[in-house]
């Protein structure tokens, strides 16, 4: 059997990603220093075995085009979830998500973008 273990995301800011994705629910695990040097913190989400490996090297300069990549995370409740997040400060995208969301014809999706400009899509779990 093959697993998908875990994604490398490169940061200018650990503390500051770190605690923007623990706000989004994913978990803090081992932080340790690469033998290269590079800082790295294992977040996860709890029920899921796939990890987000945030890794920061002072010499490295985090840019990429817009919308190269992004990840996405599924919750039971879109609405409450969004609630959560933009109440922790985090601005949610497109911003009349309310308006969109109230209407059942339309499907719930939403963004938020982290410190260093990596999307993450949220979706429902169902």
């Amino acid at each position: 059997m093959i697993k998908f273990l875990h994604t490398r995301i490169r940061v200018s800011n650990p503390e500051q990603s770190i605690d923007f994705y623990t706000k989004l629910g994913f978990e803090l695990g081992d932080q340790k220093t690469s033998p290269q040097g590079n800082q790295l913190a294992f977040l996860h989400l709890p029920g899921s075995e796939h990890f987000l490996e945030l890794t920061y090297s002072p010499d490295y300069k985090v840019e990429f085009p817009e919308d190269l990549m992004h990840t996405c995370v599924g919750v039971d409740d879109v609405i409450a979830y969004c609630d959560k997040l933009e109440n922790d400060g985090i601005e949610i995208w497109p911003g009349d998500w309310r308006t969109k969301f109230a209407d059942p014809a339309n499907r719930q999706m939403a963004f938020v973008t982290d410190p260093d400009g990596y999307e993450v899509e949220i979706l429902p779990n169902k």
